[in-house]
């Protein structure tokens, strides 16, 4: 499974929001999996969309034939975007798939890893991090995908945003002094998204 995350900063909500409701038509297309997103609870007028497909050879087909006739809807309503692809490399919690609509928030981590840190950082994300993750009441499901140049991409789905900050305060730097992240890290960015029912395909 391919894994695209889009992250921009809109400069026109009400036009973005109108294109991106014309994404309705993705399911249409052959390998596609599925596709949700919304605004940056902590970066105002951020918004995050991921969408899930069977694999690069659809996904690519797709970029070829009808992607540009869906994005014109949203030209001129944002600047700064940024995409990057990941290959789906194991689930966070058991039984992944891409569905949207039991989560009200998306937690994206994008890490990039130093060379020699690829291995354990892996094994920390499967043995510490994941087990700590599908415990939390109130995680739903998620993703771990992996890009060239050791990109990581951990996205959670949370039922709510209290949920995910329960787990956050209670856990997190106990969880990074053990699964020695700051060794294997050499950037580290996330977000936490207030999912947008309507842009979920």
């Amino acid at each position: 499974m391919l894994v695209k995350w889009i992250r921009c900063t809109v400069v026109d909500r009400r036009g973005f929001e109108r294109g991106q409701r014309k994404w309705a038509g993705l399911p249409g297309e052959p390998g596609f999996r599925g596709q949700g997103g919304g605004w940056s609870r902590i970066r105002p007028n951020v918004a995050h969309v991921v969408a899930f497909w069977e694999s690069r050879p659809f996904y690519d087909s797709f970029m070829a034939r009808s992607h540009d006739r869906l994005a014109a809807g949203q030209s001129g309503t944002y600047k700064d975007i940024q995409t990057k692809l990941f290959d789906y490399r194991f689930d966070v919690k058991t039984g992944f798939e891409p569905r949207f609509t039991d989560a009200d928030v998306l937690r994206v981590a994008h890490c990039r890893v130093r060379d020699e840190r690829v291995e354990h950082f892996s094994l920390m994300q499967e043995k510490v991090w994941n087990p700590a993750m599908a415990g939390s009441p109130g995680m739903v499901r998620g993703v771990f995908g992996e890009a060239p140049g050791n990109e990581f991409l951990i996205m959670s789905m949370w039922a709510s945003a209290g949920e995910h900050g329960k787990y956050r305060t209670e856990r997190i730097e106990r969880l990074l002094l053990r699964a020695q992240t700051e060794a294997d890290v050499t950037a580290l960015a996330g977000d936490v998204v207030e999912l947008e029912p309507s842009w979920t395909v």
